[in-house]
């Protein structure tokens, strides 16, 4: 009897403390996190991660970038030029109303009325030339030349309640869609218009400790394992991968590459990984004049490509990735990962200080000059050591260089200012495909094409743009490839950025979950499991 009553007891004081004993919780932390809940707002793997538990795509990839449907059940072209698009029937957002065409019209209009935006989704949406709503289920999209990415790049932004945002009028007009006025990126962090129809909804937003999601009861797809998750920024690499240790959460990304070989030892943790779709690269300012370069009588000496050469060839690649990413990446010559499509296998990248040193003396700098490396110091695997090493190897061919190392927020703004002559950047691949470097990175800028929106360089090559273009409408994709490996080279052979490293991601978890490792490197909470 005093048995049952301590059982009944337990169950009583389980009620009373709110029922979460059989609740299934994960608790994942992150190396970096959203600058905003907004899906519009900022091209960042860290945006685009949280907002596929909460906004969904017309199509998806699986972890390895192959194309899979989502809103949308099937696609099919028409002609060259036109796309039709079957919308799944009996979705609902999270707040029941309908998920219908109107959507994806209001969202591709809103995409370029998001304010101050780092790094806008136009680059995936200026392929749209029209969007006829057939029926409330059925898209046709035309676009102006053929565009064979359509597809891949309609998996890149998620869709927002036309409704709730007040745009169930708001039609799509290439020249500028019309809107008493837009949301603005505060009604998505405060949650007010964080209605999406993904399997998760948002509960909590707190800017720097937390992001909280519960499971979307009504969810119309594979209903998520867990009732909650919460994801916690943690980005120094010590107290991550100890959170991890002392079980105060399940999944961490990035672990410490220092603690890589540990982790894979210990009996109650797992390591998965993969080589990603991220290049990270210096990017050099090619502006006439540049303020933050000294000892070159104001001239900007990196607008000169045997400057240009002379920077990429005093790197010394294999000794970044041996010393500093601990063998966990792979030497960089493109701007992709070869093997992955449009990349140049003919491209090689070289070490060589006595010639580098030999090309600045030719350029006209023998005595070299000064230069500062803008750079994050939380935002990729490693950043402000692969600064500090990079700069180490310019002082020693005569660029006497410093680095100048601030938070992902603070280093965004500096950069999008024009702060910084040479920057550490990083780009993931959202299509998989040598297009989406090539068309954001280094093309030149150019709005009404959605050319070079992370082109902060101010280089500009029409030869390239023109290769670009026509890859772009080119709907063989044997000559599509050809065409953006052609690209490619004329990019390295200029050096409009220079090249360092592939990232490879790594995944820790407690025994018990599995993950399957994803190209793009977005963790997402839906796709972990847990042994049954």
């Amino acid at each position: 009897m005093k048995q049952q009553l301590s059982v009944l007891a337990g169950i009583l004081a389980a009620v009373l403390l709110g029922g979460q004993a059989s609740a299934a919780e994960l608790r994942i932390g992150t190396a970096a996190e959203p600058s905003a809940l907004d899906p519009h707002y900022h091209n960042l793997t860290p945006n685009n991660t949280v907002r596929r538990h909460i906004f969904e795509s017309l199509l998806d990839q699986d972890a390895k970038q192959r194309l899979i449907p989502a809103l949308a059940e099937s696609w099919r072209t028409i002609d060259d030029r036109t796309w039709e698009f079957k919308l799944r029937k009996g979705v609902k957002f999270h707040d029941g109303t309908e998920f219908t065409a109107q959507d994806f019209v209001y969202t591709v209009c809103r995409i370029p009325n998001v304010a101050n935006s780092p790094s806008s989704f136009t680059l995936y949406t200026k392929g749209i030339d029209s969007i006829e709503v057939s029926d409330p289920h059925t898209l046709i999209i035309r676009t102006a030349a053929p565009y064979p990415l359509l597809p891949i790049e309609l998996t890149t932004f998620g869709i927002i309640s036309a409704k709730a945002a007040g745009g169930e009028k708001v039609t799509f007009d290439k020249a500028g869609c019309k809107a008493d006025s837009w949301p603005s990126t505060q009604a998505f962090n405060d949650g007010t218009l964080a209605i999406g129809t993904g399997p998760f909804k948002l509960v909590e937003y707190r800017k720097g400790e937390r992001i909280v999601l519960d499971r979307n009861p009504d969810y119309w797809g594979a209903k998520p394992e867990w009732d909650k998750v919460t994801f916690r920024p943690i980005t120094s690499e010590g107290p991550r991968v100890a959170a991890l240790l002392a079980g105060d959460v399940d999944l961490v990304d990035e672990p410490p590459l220092q603690d890589l070989e540990r982790l894979r030892k210990d009996p109650k943790v797992s390591v998965v990984e993969t080589l990603s779709n991220r290049i990270i690269y210096l990017a050099l300012d090619q502006a006439e004049k540049t303020p933050t370069i000294k000892g070159t009588d104001g001239k900007n000496p990196l607008r000169d490509i045997r400057v240009r050469q002379a920077m990429s060839m005093a790197i010394d690649r294999e000794a970044i990735v041996k010393r500093i990413m601990n063998n966990t990446a792979e030497p960089a010559a493109q701007l992709l990962a070869p093997g992955l499509f449009g990349t140049n296998p003919d491209l090689k990248f070289s070490y060589d200080a006595k010639k580098a040193k030999e090309l600045l003396a030719e350029a006209g700098y023998p005595n070299g000059f000064e230069l500062t490396i803008g750079t994050p110091n939380d935002r990729y695997i490693n950043d402000e050591k692969i600064a500090q090493a990079v700069a180490q190897m310019y002082s020693r061919i005569g660029i006497k260089t410093q680095v100048d190392a601030a938070t992902v927020n603070v280093f965004f703004s500096r950069r999008n200012k024009g702060e910084f002559s040479v920057y550490l950047g990083g780009w993931s691949a959202a299509t998989g495909e040598a297009s989406s470097p090539l068309k954001s990175l280094v093309a030149t800028r150019i709005k009404e094409k959605g050319f070079g929106p992370t082109n902060y360089t101010g280089y500009s090559n029409p030869k390239l743009d023109d290769l670009i273009t026509k890859a772009l409408a080119t709907v063989d994709d044997k000559e599509r490839e050809k065409l953006l490996a052609e690209a490619m080279k004329v990019a390295v052979d200029d050096v409009a950025l220079v090249p360092l490293h592939y990232e490879v991601t790594s995944w820790a978890m407690r025994k018990g979950l599995s993950y399957e490792p994803r190209a793009d490197q977005y963790t997402l909470a839906y796709a972990v499991r847990s042994a049954k």
